[in-house]
């Protein structure tokens, strides 16, 4: 499959989804899928691989939580993604 397949069939799956959970406004474009790849990718090179999904999980509850759930998620994954970078080898 090349780039520009899974590009395209990672946004349906996307938008999909977002439709499915009712969330067809709070996703909007590519920016948020980019920051959650961006996140996922650091957790994942610098912590675990399988701490990256559970990561992005708890970023999206506690960017739920908020009044603005999109900058909330936004400066979340921020700080994770530095508190990756920073992780001890262990």
């Amino acid at each position: 499959m090349s780039g520009s397949s899974d590009a395209q069939a990672l946004s349906e799956w996307v938008a999909a989804v977002a439709r499915e959970l009712g969330l067809d406004e709070a996703i909007g474009s590519g920016t948020t899928v980019d920051m959650v790849l961006d996140l996922t990718s650091d957790v994942a090179h610098g912590v675990s691989r399988p701490g990256a999904p559970v990561t992005a999980f708890l970023v999206g509850v506690a960017a739920g939580r908020a009044t603005d759930p999109a900058t909330a998620a936004r400066e979340y994954a921020a700080k994770v993604s530095e508190l990756a970078g920073t992780w001890p080898d262990r």
